[in-house]
């Protein structure tokens, strides 16, 4: 298929490639000469001011040809088919607003390099957010936007052969804490003794007692369980550790701790493996780089996905890091606060670089549910919860895109807080596994 636009820019040439080629499997081809696109025998769509023939048209509203980022004055609408913006008048354009520059701002995440509030851990929240200021967060707008396209080329091009979309799903594990108890070292030990002796838990040094004398399982170990039910349902699982010097938000098990390498290696036999950068590897330039050699030394392979601690993302400049560092697949686009989906998409995508207006060979994974954010943040019970997870799973397979969960270790033990969670848990995997 040829593009046409009255100037081709990176902007262009990206979403067009994301949407089209990447998403949908066309072919194209690209050109600002009106003359070439006229005489071509190719299928042809044009993006720009004014339709030029019989092509299909879409009319820009200028965005994409735009450079630098910049206030948007953006006005959200709705109709029959939801929500959408950058809307426009124009007769002869097949939807009446412009849904490539639309999609850009949500995959670029362009809201997110403009000047916002952030949260305590420095986030971008949730709240701040398009989507969620209003109601469609929990909308995959893009995959809706990108299937109407789809309508709309076939109705065109009957002959026009798609990439076929497959719904899938994708189980991940965070270990921020490998053992709640074990192989924390002699000092970190004994704090946990007196702040347990100061709240006069007792029933916290009994237990703590009985896993250090191995009379007891750690509460925090639930990896039998987690491999039990993979195995069970077949799972696609990738675990996401955290290798950080210890520190006020970094409180996993020492990496050279030989009990934790070995639960490494052994997950790693069962399921795919990512680097969990510390909370400070944003601010730290060699963090990153050395935590992921830890990692890379303990599997012996070479580590190439990763998802950041807190899910502290400031773009580009967190992506541009992981790229330094040959990271190839991020799985942090979520939000901590709500659930949704933060780039309106549920379809693996490549990233662009605002700042250095390029496309990126860097594949962002969006994930939809994270159990704390069902929990601490919207402060939902057990059955509400799955109820949430229910829709959610349900909005992705309406598009046929990726459904990924975000999990811990110690919210799998099924005790204390997290009574009842375990079941959450299955209940996710049996909706979006069957």
């Amino acid at each position: 298929m040829l593009i046409y636009s009255h100037k081709i820019t990176p902007r262009v040439r990206y979403i067009f490639r994301v949407m089209l080629g990447d998403m949908l499997g066309i072919k194209l081809a690209f050109t600002s000469d009106k003359e070439k696109f006229a005489a071509s025998e190719l299928l042809k769509l044009s993006y720009c001011h004014s339709k030029l023939g019989d092509e299909i048209h879409f009319k820009s509203h200028g965005l994409l040809h735009e450079t630098g980022v910049k206030d948007q004055s953006i006005r959200v609408s709705e109709n029959e088919s939801g929500k959408y913006f950058y809307a426009h008048n124009s007769t002869d354009s097949a939807l009446n607003f412009d849904v490539f520059a639309a999609s850009f701002f949500c995959l670029s995440r362009y809201e997110e390099c403009l000047p916002h509030i952030r949260d305590k851990y420095n986030r971008f929240e949730a709240s701040e957010s398009l989507g969620f200021k209003n109601g469609f967060l929990i909308e995959p707008v893009v995959d809706q936007w990108l299937l109407r396209i789809r309508d709309i080329l076939s109705l065109k091009h009957p002959e026009l052969t798609f990439k076929k979309r497959e719904y899938k799903f994708i189980s991940t594990i965070d270990i921020d804490n490998a053992y709640a108890f074990k192989n924390k070292g002699f000092l970190r030990t004994l704090g946990g003794y007196g702040r347990s002796f100061k709240n006069m838990d007792l029933k916290e040094v009994f237990e703590r007692t009985k896993v250090l004398l191995g009379s007891a399982k750690d509460p925090y170990d639930t990896f039998d369980f987690q491999l039990e039910i993979q195995k069970k349902y077949d799972l696609q699982t990738i675990y996401f550790f955290l290798l950080a010097d210890y520190g006020v938000n970094d409180k996993n098990v020492p990496f050279y701790n030989q009990e934790f390498q070995a639960l490494i290696k052994h997950l790693g036999d069962y399921a795919e493996i990512g680097i969990h950068p510390g909370f400070n590897s944003n601010q730290k330039n060699d963090k990153l780089k050395t935590e992921k050699k830890r990692l890379e030394q303990i599997v012996h392979s070479t580590v190439t996905k990763s998802r950041q601690h807190f899910l502290i993302l400031h773009l580009p400049h967190t992506y541009q890091k992981l790229i330094d560092n040959d990271i190839r697949e991020d799985h942090s686009m979520g939000y901590a606060e709500h659930i949704g989906f933060r780039a309106g998409t549920c379809t693996p995508y490549r990233f662009y670089d605002l700042d250095l207006e390029t496309p990126t060979e860097l594949k962002v994974y969006p994930f939809a549910v994270m159990e704390a954010t069902l929990k601490y943040y919207m402060k939902l019970q057990p059955e509400a919860a799955k109820e949430h997870i229910s829709t959610i799973v349900q909005k992705v397979r309406d598009v046929d895109g990726t459904f990924i969960g975000l999990w811990h270790n110690e919210t799998l033990t099924d005790r204390d807080i997290w009574a009842g969670w375990r079941d959450v848990f299955i209940h996710m995997v049996e909706v979006a596994k069957t």
